[in-house]
């Protein structure tokens, strides 16, 4: 038994001195590369790198400094996470414009959507974000939707100056919806367990889950949600002509539509495309006609901050977590905010 706990002991200090070695050898390249990177005061910092990718032809082709540049822009997963939000996206239309890119070289825009939507405000900082961007340097926004543009993933889309799908593509969910809001009262008497909120300002503890709810309470909220909502509605309409507000309102609502179904209806431009349809597309509106330009998307690469980050988080976590997940959990950054959002039900 001695043998075992001198074991258990040796193992700890082997890994407890091997962690605080790994985080100072971390700490010493880190200043380094700061100190490397201060030799140069006038240096902007980039926070994402310009890729090549495939072309309207499926080819990957480094051109001159000075080739036209196609901007591709994901937005590929739920927005308002920490890797798709309105920050995100305003610092890539921002770098668009700086070091390899400065000047006038992006010409156009193709945003990547796969979406199911999410929080109201990302969406609509996104879709903000890119018409300032179109009317500022005059450049055509086309959107490719590869499996969803629901909800906000519409809201961002409305951006587009076309919309093209692949068919097996799903589109629509024009509404807003905010989180379940659970009352625990009735529990809380059962075990006896008594609740106090302070608070100061009418209205400021509506909806508490830890008493009976008054009536009209919600009020409030469904005040907001109607706002949001009519937003919604009013910005489809007018970057959508040929979708019909009162049909959108009463008919088409928050479902959601085949690809086919939805250009019909007006939310999309082409059911039956692709990626490379269209880019090609792009390009005649563009009036390039060879293949004398380049499809570039700016990635995230700042490695030794994401290794960093994940080698620590696993070796300063020393227990085992045991966790109930419910299946339509939401991810942690939408809790509590109103959303431009479709779940399946």
């Amino acid at each position: 038994m001695k043998q075992g706990i001198f074991n258990s002991f040796k193992n700890f200090f082997n890994v407890f001195f091997g962690t605080l070695g790994f985080l100072f050898a971390f700490l010493v390249l880190g200043l380094l590369f700061g100190l490397a990177k201060s030799t140069d005061s006038s240096e902007i910092e980039q926070k994402f790198t310009p890729e090549i990718v495939a072309n309207a032809n499926g080819v990957r082709k480094a051109k001159s400094a000075s080739a036209p540049v196609i901007l591709e822009i994901d937005i590929d997963g739920i927005i308002g996470t920490r890797e798709l939000n309105g920050s995100t996206v305003r610092r890539q239309l921002l770098e668009s414009r700086e070091d390899t890119l400065e000047g006038d070289r992006v010409k156009a825009i193709l945003l990547y959507i796969n979406t199911p939507g999410g929080t109201v405000t990302d969406a609509n900082d996104i879709y903000r974000a890119l018409m300032q961007y179109k009317a500022k340097y005059n450049v055509p926004i086309y959107a490719y939707v590869d499996g969803m543009s629901a909800s906000g993933g519409m809201y961002v889309a409305c951006a587009a100056d076309k919309i093209f799908a692949s068919d097996a593509s799903i589109i629509g969910s024009i509404g807003v919806i905010s989180p379940s809001i659970f009352n625990v009262s009735s529990l809380l008497d059962k075990l006896g367990v008594q609740s106090l909120t302070l608070y100061s300002g009418k209205g400021k503890d509506a909806l508490n889950p830890t008493r009976p709810w008054k009536p009209g309470e919600e009020d409030n909220y469904k005040d907001l949600i109607t706002y949001f909502y009519s937003q919604f509605v009013d910005l489809v309409v007018k970057s959508r002509p040929e979708i019909n507000k009162k049909a959108l309102v009463e008919e088409y609502g928050a479902n959601i539509y085949p690809a086919s179904t939805a250009q019909k209806i007006g939310f999309i431009d082409d059911a039956d495309s692709s990626r490379e349809k269209t880019l090609r597309a792009l390009l005649e509106k563009l009036s390039i006609e060879d293949d004398y330009y380049q499809v570039i998307k700016l990635k995230d690469e700042n490695w030794f901050s994401k290794l960093f980050e994940a080698r620590t988080s696993a070796l300063m976590t020393p227990e085992t977590l045991h966790k109930i997940v419910i299946p339509e959990a939401l991810p942690e950054e939408l809790n509590g905010k109103f959303l431009y959002l479709w779940h399946a039900k």
